[in-house]
């Protein structure tokens, strides 16, 4: 008999502790049907998709290593991850501990139309996530060309208004006056502090002030009258980057939109002294994109290959290769290193040419669609109970209106009013999710191909994108000294499939 964990997770923005029980008792009537025993339930409740701010989610993960479970069984895709990175990475880390994940709703088999069909269902469910995320970042921005607080904990020296404008805190903005004054004059970083703590001055968290928190309140032009918005870029797991800038344009940046705490002049003044203090990165410190890693192996051991780079020769040229790990661990193997550019140039050919050449698309879209549609009933199935449920709930709200207008009004009535008005709105809400989890796994042949097609000309992509591509449909990479085997996710059948 097979074991199984179960994941279950409900999102920040549709916060129904019900969901959670929905998708355990679905899941459990799929164990019952399947002879699969549930050994442990991990639940995620208030959490995003979108990052790894998910406690349990990550001891599962961890979890997997431990050879309590052989499935992960989730309610859906998207139950799991929205991001097709992030999704990719843990399934391999669920791969690697021999632990299969498997979604109940879309149930999706092993056959190639639903390998891809999985890949497509969580490329359009990211495609809803970020499209919420943009209708969000448009509030934010009316409210930012306001000067307005958008959200979470102000700058030190700042409160909120009631009408979420920024006022200043005397008591914080001595803490940041103090702060620019010492920097001015050269103070170093751990001077500084030292007078912090030495005078009692806390963080905006109520911490003491460290070199990091030093810093950002030093680069922050809000303190010289600036209000600022979406100046910060964001990490891959959602984060905030405040080391990463985003482009002008993209930026909210008003002149005297913010109480100024200090003048312009100290402010400029404390930036050159940075700017000539700040030191370059090493150039022996650089990093590398690996496009490979975790996908390639050695083809005499079998053995992973490992990304390597060296200087070499006269010049000190830098030489970046991959290398078997055991023939660097041990020296056991006596394969030799391969180049970066040659091998990863070699798969990117392998995938622009075989499997997203156009034939091998329509193809291949064809089956998925096919696949699609045969999975829909299932998931289409909740539309008419809620539909049916909506109904009696109106006419019950019908009744009461009716005999309100012919004057049987009754103490009752309001109360019985509003419980049918909280039973109304929770229904239409899921009758909402339903239809968009509808059109999201119903997806149309042309959606299909576009999706598919839109990683056509791989070479032109930034690094970041090729990675994840190649992540997503490169199964694994073998290099023997001859030759190199690309084994893509799903064997295409002469439709475009690879070796």
């Amino acid at each position: 008999m097979k074991k199984a964990a179960i994941y279950a997770r409900y999102s920040s923005d549709n916060q129904r502790e019900e969901s959670i029980d929905a998708q355990v008792r679905a899941i459990k009537d799929y164990t019952e049907k399947n002879n699969i025993q549930i050994v442990k339930i991990y639940v995620d409740e208030a959490r995003s998709a979108t990052i790894d701010n998910r406690p349990q989610f990550l001891q599962m993960i961890k979890d997997s290593a431990l050879g309590g479970f052989d499935l992960v069984l989730v309610h859906k895709l998207d139950r799991f991850a929205r991001n097709r990175y992030d999704s990719a990475f843990y399934r391999r880390e669920l791969k690697k501990n021999n632990v299969r994940l498997v979604s109940v709703l879309e149930n999706l088999d092993d056959s190639p139309e639903s390998v891809i069909l999985e890949s497509v269902l969580e490329g359009i469910a990211e495609y809803y996530s970020k499209n919420l995320a943009r209708e969000v970042m448009k509030g934010m921005k009316e409210t930012a060309y306001k000067c307005k607080h958008t959200g979470g904990i102000p700058p030190l020296g700042y409160d909120v208004s009631d009408d979420k404008s920024y006022v200043i805190n005397q008591k914080e903005a001595a803490a940041v006056r103090l702060i620019f004054s010492m920097r001015a004059k050269s103070a170093g970083y751990n001077l500084i502090i030292e007078e912090l703590n030495r005078l009692g001055y806390r963080s905006k968290r109520g911490n003491r002030f460290g070199k990091n928190s030093i810093h950002e309140i030093l680069k922050n032009e809000k303190y010289a009258g600036v209000y600022i918005f979406n100046r910060s870029a964001a990490k891959v797991d959602g984060k905030r980057n405040n080391h990463k800038i985003k482009k002008d344009e993209d930026i909210i940046r008003i002149e005297g939109g913010m109480p100024a705490i200090i003048d312009k002049k100290l402010f400029n003044e404390v930036q050159d002294k940075m700017s000539k203090s700040k030191k370059g990165p090493a150039a022996n410190k650089a990093k590398e994109t690996y496009l490979l890693s975790g996908i390639i192996y050695c083809g005499k051991c079998g053995g992973s290959m490992v990304g390597n780079r060296k200087y070499a020769g006269r010049n000190r040229t830098l030489y970046l290769s991959y290398e078997c790990s055991k023939r660097k661990r041990n020296k056991s193997c006596d394969m030799k290193s391969i180049s970066k550019k040659f091998v990863e140039e070699t798969v990117i050919n392998e995938l622009e040419n075989t499997f997203f050449a156009p034939k091998a698309i329509e193809k291949i879209a064809q089956k998925i669609y096919d696949q699609a549609k045969f999975k829909a009933n299932e998931i289409n199935k909740d539309i008419p109970i809620f539909e049916k449920e909506l109904r009696g709930i109106q006419k019950q709200i019908d009744n009461i209106v009716n005999a309100v207008a012919s004057g049987l009004a009754h103490i009752s009535f309001k109360s019985k009013m509003d419980d049918l008005e909280v039973q109304k709105a929770t229904v239409e809400r899921r009758l909402y999710e339903a239809k968009l989890q509808a059109e999201i796994n119903s997806p149309s042949l042309e959606n299909i191909k576009k999706y598919l097609a839109q990683n056509r000309n791989i070479k032109h992509k930034s690094l970041g994108t090729q990675k994840q591509v190649i992540q997503t449909y490169v199964k694994k990479v073998v290099v023997h000294e001859d030759n190199i085997e690309t084994h893509f996710i799903v064997d295409l059948n002469g439709g475009g499939g690879g070796t």
